[in-house]
């Protein structure tokens, strides 16, 4: 890695926009007098080198100088303190000293799976002190670098506080906006970039500090690109200009397309239709035994339990049948569309490169790169080359598809539906499918792709987003490999996502040498892209389902109004709900006047207040369309996007004995979702494990065909519309 002298750094990215400070270079007293003689004080004396990371700390710099003979006696001294600690300097730098105001830190790192991204935070000591950053993936948009300083904790800083006067943000967004094209421009050349701090103040924002790592044949010799280059392109994808470009920008034919590049060799024919991935004419289980089952004899039963009609075979060097199934010699021989490869890592690469002419070939064996064998993953990915095919995994169970015949779960299938998902574990998305068909709802595809060797979830991604059979996309992602493409592929979908990712900690991660370098792996990076693209960031599995499932049911609803209306019995309950959808970021409006008196009209306000939470009787001996009219009353008055009703379950079977109340209620529910079809309705059900058996089914099944989607707690119901306020109606 080199490290570029700062001078150097300030006078390249001068052409970009970015205003730095007049200053001269020197190596002796006489060169730094010559050199400040030139300059207006008050001067600064730096000390630059390969050894000054952080200057403060090492005693590299000299502030506050008011003559060319003072600025000479502290590069002296300067250079003696740190000769004494064993570092030698380069050289110095001789600057005018910038006025004070707010220091920013604006940077930029390449991380390994998202490539460029930026970073601004308070800036100086306050950078380690307070951690207040927001990120971006570059390139930004202006929109982008305006709503990067309001995230801030400290942007009150920005608007002038205590009397300061207002920070010129015009100023500092033509900063972000210029790190955004340097960055750019830099391409993979650079690893860290860092301008530390940036001085903003009513006059303009000054860079006073820059710092660029990256490898040793980095070269800014070449003319840089005319400043905002990088942010006008993205601003064209962002409104959806550009967005098939976006796509052909990053092809996305897989990790193993990468690799191809990098070896230089010629490209495989670009897939785009994995229709056959999801519905083959033909399956080919390799892996399965004659003597002892195993996974692919539990492949074969799966595929017989969904009674699937297409050809079926199991690959056997000698064996005529197993388990009812015919076998062929080879995958050479099988003549099917897609091929489930079960036998041990060490044997996979042998396996594939029998495949040729099967579009699809499944590693569902594991002991590849994620058990430390990343020998056994280049073998397996020089296989996939030489017999053209389409690799998914390895290390990944399968492929879900109840309307193609695909399976990798025992029991029957589900009924076909809308909802997609892909998930980099197996395992998750089995749990996925089940616990969401329990709770009704329908998939349309489903694909698990382990390693992301090949075919990675940015790829399957683009394709379900143009799928018309497709209403809602999941993902469950840990290291999507192709990073930069997921992000490409999410801006332009068409289809609302929600993504679930993993390994988000902190444990485990390794402290970066620089501040900007610590951005690597960070999990804000996440929260940025799903700001960027419109994608829900979820924290579990539940939220999840959860939020797949009010994507199914609304997303093709169109509402009006903003905020949420929250409405159920018990004060207390209320107060909670308050508190989760505060957490959550979503607004519960209050009413106007004239809805406060219409709820008088309904009898409702003795003894509690008219307030969102809205508190109203619900329970085995109450008026079932008292919700009903309620919400109505308040819609006539104020519109809201989305109306939460709640009810406590154990009430109803601590006060009654039957489960008719809950579900006439219920009822009312799905009845005002069709009457007020510019609203999204959900319905909590607390306490539901004190029904009896079948019940909540019962209350989910109703509600369902109602269009109305069914969550256990406050906080489940907090996640679901919080996704589809990130994805239906593009707010945070």
């Amino acid at each position: 890695m080199s490290h570029v002298a700062e001078h150097q750094v300030k006078a390249w990215i001068s052409g970009f926009g970015v205003t730095v400070p007049r200053g001269a270079t020197a190596r002796t007293r006489a060169e730094v007098v010559a050199a400040a003689g030139g300059l207006t004080p008050p001067l600064v004396v730096k000390a630059y080198g390969p050894g000054l990371l952080h200057k403060s700390d090492a005693g590299a710099v000299r502030l506050g100088l008011d003559s060319a003979e003072s600025a000479a006696e502290a590069a002296a001294e300067m250079l003696l303190t740190l000769d004494d600690k064993g570092i030698a300097a380069d050289g110095l730098l001789v600057e005018e000293q910038a006025e004070p105001g707010v220091e920013l830190i604006v940077g930029a790192v390449r991380d390994p799976a998202f490539g460029p991204v930026l970073m601004v935070g308070l800036g100086g000591v306050w950078t380690e002190a307070l951690r207040d950053t927001a990120l971006r993936l570059a390139p930004i948009t202006e929109d982008d670098a305006h709503a990067m300083l309001s995230e801030l904790r400290g942007s009150a800083l920005l608007d002038g506080y205590r009397g300061a006067p207002p920070v010129d943000r015009d100023a500092v967004v033509k900063v972000l906006l210029a790190v955004s094209d340097i960055v750019t421009a830099l391409g993979d050349g650079f690893t860290e970039f860092e301008l530390n701090p940036v001085i903003c103040g009513p006059s303009g924002a000054v860079a006073v500090d820059a710092r660029l790592v990256g490898r040793d044949d980095l070269n800014l010799d070449a003319s840089p690109a005319s400043p905002g280059t990088g942010a006008l392109k993205a601003s064209t994808v962002s409104r959806g200009d550009g967005a098939s470009e976006a796509g052909q920008a990053s092809r996305g034919d897989g990790a193993l397309e990468a690799d191809r590049a990098s070896r230089g060799e010629t490209a495989l024919p670009e897939v785009t239709d994995f229709d056959r991935l999801f519905a083959p004419r033909g399956v080919a289980v390799v892996g399965a035994s004659t003597k002892r089952p195993n996974f692919g004899n539990m492949f074969l039963g799966f595929y017989k339990a969904v009674g699937y009609e297409g050809r079926l075979v199991a690959v056997h060097p000698t064996a005529e049948e197993i388990d009812g199934v015919p076998c062929v010699p080879s995958l050479a021989s099988a003549d099917v569309d897609y091929a489930l490869v079960a036998v041990p890592a060490e044997q996979c690469a042998d396996v594939v490169r029998q495949a040729s002419g099967i579009p699809f070939v499944q590693v569902m064996s594991g002991g590849f790169r994620e058990m430390g064998e990343p020998e056994l993953e280049t073998d397996l990915a020089r296989a996939a080359r030489e017999a053209g095919v389409r690799l998914l995994g390895p290390n990944c169970m399968g492929v879900y598809s109840p309307a193609g015949g695909q399976t990798f779960i025992g029991g029957e299938p589900g009924r076909p539906g809308r909802i997609a998902v892909v998930s980099q574990s197996g395992g998750l998305a089995g749990e996925i499918i089940k616990v969401g068909e329990r709770r009704g709802l329908t998939f349309s595809k489903v694909a698990t792709v382990g390693n992301s060797l090949d075919v990675t979830p940015a790829e399957l991604l683009r394709h379900l987003a143009a799928d018309g059979g497709t209403s809602a996309i999941g993902l469950y992602l840990e290291d999507p490999r192709d990073g930069r493409g997921l992000f490409d592929a999410l801006r332009a979908s068409r289809r609302p996502v929600v993504a679930l990712v993993g390994g988000r900690s902190d444990q485990g991660r390794t402290a970066a040498a620089s501040h900007t370098g610590g951005m690597i792996g960070d999990d804000r990076i996440w929260t940025a892209l799903g700001v960027q693209t419109g994608t829900a960031i979820v924290r579990s599995q539940d939220d999840l389902i959860g939020a797949l499932d009010a994507l199914d049911l609304h997303g093709r609803r169109s509402v009006r109004g903003d905020g949420v209306l929250v409405i159920g019995p018990s004060g207390g309950a209320s107060v909670l709900a308050a508190d989760v959808f505060d957490g959550a970021s979503l607004a519960l409006p209050q009413f106007p006047d004239e809805a406060v008196e219409a709820l008088r009209g309904l009898g409702l306000g003795a003894g509690s207040s008219l307030a969102n939470p809205l508190e109203i009787p619900v329970g085995p001996r109450g008026n079932p369309d008292l919700i009903r009219n309620a919400v109505t009353a308040i819609l006539a008055r104020r519109a809201f996007s989305d109306v939460v009703a709640h009810v406590n379950v154990q009430s109803f079977f601590t006060f009654g004995n039957s489960a008719d109340p809950l579900v006439a209620y219920t009822r009312a529910v799905g009845k005002l979702q069709a009457e007020v079809p510019g609203t999204r309705i959900t319905l909590v059900v607390r306490n539901a494990e004190c029904a009896p058996p079948g019940v909540e089914d019962e209350v989910r099944a109703v509600a369902r065909e109602a269009g109305v989607p069914v969550y256990r707690s406050m906080e489940a119901a907090a996640s679901a519309v919080a996704a589809m306020r990130r994805t239906l109606d593009g707010k945070s």
